[in-house]
């Protein structure tokens, strides 16, 4: 097992790329305005000075250029991926080289190195932990709640777990628990909150609400309009066709692809498939969803149904086993297979990994042919993890910077307010805000309410605006 090392200032692939991560993060300025703005309006006030901010999210351009506005607000900032695909070294390495953040994530890591890293970064030099984080997908406070219970019941590391990825969390517990046998109880209790970024860690947090298990606040980016409709909906419409695409060179138009779940990612999945000339099937599960995509003109079929006609599925649901091996071994020749929803559970990996019926043929980095029991071969990208970080950049800078805008709103709230165990979302002002920088950026000029409109409404005439008179 890989032993933590609390000297160490970061680990990335290749310090050499900074100066090329320094220039993408300076061309990424003019395209994060949200940011550009948090810097200047909170920048000398430095409202997180003397906190330490660990972050669990991909190491890209954009969120470089969120750490160092975190940094220009004052925070000591430790920082890991929360995916072992999405690390795009030059950007770890811009990061490490200008001592912005300590910094541990390479792309391509084993997951065994996944973890080491989170311990990493949420372990600080004097064997202390962080005051706030920065969560995508929840791993960081997985981390920390799985530490506590182990904690308290110390037989539970003596367990086998089925689970290949948790039996590792277990493992490094076992190891620093050995070391330190209250350091998870101590980290926990000194953390004012987490900002958590995406739909799958967001449940989890509610989940652990609900069970009264939840250790330190939560607040929910993930629900802030500003990130969900735009992160989620318009990030994923233009970077799963950038993953598809540089992974396969595939042509889509013409082609059947298959979307699985239609969400906020679903929808913009389908959107930018259909633009691209796609037959485009929608899977869903939930009543409401289902309406929706037959509104926008959607065939609904079941993936039973949808397995042996579909050249390219998509899954974005967050749920498990949403394509299985059964459904594999009914498709056609060469159909390709990825994943767009958080974590690698939606794609039946293991049935690929575990039968000796299937063999596996890398073609290049995340793009695998793997050939089933049917004869058929299908392809497989970024192991069933994100297609867009994983064969590609992942979202566009302008989008990030409405997501990374609210996150820094909410690590500023966490800063400043004696919260209670809850799980809380950002105000519609402060959404309103973020997208009002946005807006300007683009240059559209907003629409000013005369007296007699805003009193029609019953608010003030700039605002803000109450939470039915949205239209989206």
């Amino acid at each position: 097992m890989l032993s933590l090392d609390k000297t160490l200032k970061y680990k990335v692939a290749d310090i050499s790329l900074a100066d090329w991560g320094r220039k993408e993060m300076q061309l990424s300025e003019n395209e994060m305005p949200g940011l550009m703005s948090i810097r200047k309006k909170y920048g000398p006030k430095k409202p997180l000075k003397g906190l330490k901010v660990m972050g669990s999210l991909h190491m890209t351009i954009q969120t470089a250029m969120l750490i160092e506005t975190l940094k220009e607000l004052g925070a000591d900032i430790r920082w890991s991926s929360c995916n072992i695909y999405s690390t795009q070294d030059h950007a770890a390495a811009a990061i490490a080289k200008a001592g912005s953040a300590a910094v541990f994530a390479w792309k391509a890591e084993t997951l065994e190195e996944y973890w080491w890293c989170t311990e990493q970064a949420l372990t600080w030099p004097d064997g202390s932990g962080p005051d706030m984080l920065v969560d995508d997908g929840g791993d960081a406070t997985l981390m920390v709640h799985q530490g506590v219970t182990m904690e308290k019941d110390k037989s539970l590391l003596e367990k086998k777990y089925d689970n290949k990825e948790f039996q590792l969390i277990i493992d490094r517990l076992k190891e620093s628990i050995k070391t330190d046998p209250q350091k998870w109880t101590k980290i926990a209790s000194k953390i004012r909150g987490v900002s958590e970024e995406t739909t799958t860690g967001v449940h989890r947090l509610y989940q652990l609400m609900e069970k009264g298990e939840l250790l330190f606040p939560a607040i929910n980016v993930n629900d802030s309009v500003t990130k969900s409709k735009f992160d989620n909906l318009y990030g994923c419409r233009e970077s799963l066709a950038d993953g598809i695409k540089r992974a396969t060179d595939i042509m889509i138009a013409g082609k059947i692809v298959v979307i699985c779940g239609y969400g906020d990612v679903g929808k913009g999945c389908a959107q930018s498939m259909r633009g691209f000339g796609a037959r485009v099937l929608i899977t869903e599960v939930d009543p409401i969803c289902t309406l929706q995509a037959l509104m926008a003109g959607y065939e609904i079929t079941t993936m039973d149904k949808a397995a042996s006609i579909g050249d390219i599925f998509v899954t974005a649901t967050g749920c498990c086993k949403v394509i299985t091996g059964e459904h594999m071994e009914k498709m056609k020749n060469e159909a390709i297979i990825c994943n767009i929803g958080h974590f690698d559970d939606e794609i039946e990996m293991s049935y690929l990994e575990n039968s000796k019926d299937c063999k596996k043929e890398p073609i290049k980095p995340q793009v695998d042919k793997w050939t089933l029991k049917s004869g058929r071969s299908i392809i497989v990208l970024a192991e069933g993890r994100l297609v867009n970080l994983g064969c590609a950049t992942g979202h566009s800078s302008f989008v990030m910077s409405t997501s990374f805008t609210n996150q820094c709103l909410a690590q500023i709230k966490l800063a400043q307010e004696n919260l209670d165990k809850k799980v809380y979302t950002l105000p519609k002002d402060l959404d309103e805000e973020v997208a009002r920088l946005h807006v300007e950026k683009l240059g559209a000029v907003l629409t000013k309410l005369t007296k007699e409109q805003a009193d029609y409404l019953g608010i003030p005439a700039n605002g803000p605006f109450k939470p039915d008179m949205y239209r989206y």
